[in-house]
């Protein structure tokens, strides 16, 4: 097992994240960049080799939320990235569930691609008339 250093997973989040170019490594695409990723909740930990459906959270009404992919969706610090807004999902009109999970994905529905996942703390709980809510302390860390 390695580990990687703080420069190399400040860089690459910053390059995943925010678009922004890895200085003699990488730089984004230039004829069709992702410009934003799909947040979405999950009942258990969707697992590396899960998708953005495995385990999503189904209460009535619910949807994943797009947010930016550069530094007005999130903020690269050391080796964390974190919403720099709240991000509010829609609010359920029934149906019931338990968000202890989040996921970060290509797709608004559907099964997509699940590039990071991580816990929610404090859990969600999910149903009629709650707007669920992830802030701006979520973070999704590499270490």
């Amino acid at each position: 097992m390695s580990d990687a250093a703080d420069s190399f997973e400040n860089s690459a989040l910053l390059l995943f994240f925010n678009a922004t170019t890895w200085d003699g490594v990488a730089e984004n695409d230039s004829t069709s960049p992702a410009t934003e990723w799909d947040l979405g909740l999950h009942t258990s930990s969707p697992g590396d080799s899960g998708n953005q459906t495995t385990n999503e959270i189904g209460y009535t009404s619910y949807a994943r939320e797009q947010v930016n992919r550069n530094s007005g969706g999130f903020t690269v610090s050391g080796n964390a990235a974190s919403l720099t807004a709240n991000v509010d999902f829609t609010a359920g009109t029934g149906g019931s569930g338990t968000a202890s999970h989040m996921g970060l994905g290509t797709d608004a529905s559907g099964t997509g691609t699940l590039y990071l996942f991580g816990t929610v703390t404090p859990n969600i709980v999910c149903g009629d008339g709650v707007t669920p809510r992830l802030t701006t302390s979520t973070q999704f860390t590499l270490d």
